[in-house]
């Protein structure tokens, strides 16, 4: 399982900013290749700023680890699926989606990406 960085509060990825039972994701960071809970932890950990995922690369690039089961997915198994792990079935956090924005080169809103990326 990759290391997950920055103040995580448990095994299964919730960190000091949000630790709900739904918060069981952590994100590997395009600009450093690390996997934090959240970008808040990456902004305390880290002194650049985050670099977001291109769209070229979501469909193949695994960067979302599953806090529950350990299992490594792209950004279109992970957003496509529901909020829940394709894996294993945990439930995700569905307001994690107003943040893709952030981490990934989409819109705000969950977009539909289709495999045509």
């Amino acid at each position: 399982m990759p290391l997950v960085l920055g103040p995580v509060v448990d095994n299964e990825t919730r960190c000091v900013h949000y630790h709900s039972s739904l918060d069981v994701i952590a994100i590997k960071f395009k600009c450093c290749g690390r996997f934090y809970p959240c970008y808040k932890c990456h902004e305390e950990c880290e002194t650049h700023p985050v670099e977001k995922w291109p769209k070229a690369e979501l469909a193949t690039a695994q960067i979302i680890l599953c806090g529950c089961c350990k299992s490594l997915l792209t950004f279109l198994e992970y957003s496509g699926h529901g909020d829940r792990c394709m894996s294993c079935g945990a439930n995700f956090n569905p307001g994690c989606s107003n943040h893709y924005d952030i981490y990934f080169d989409v819109e705000k809103k969950k977009e539909r990406i289709t495999d045509e990326i």
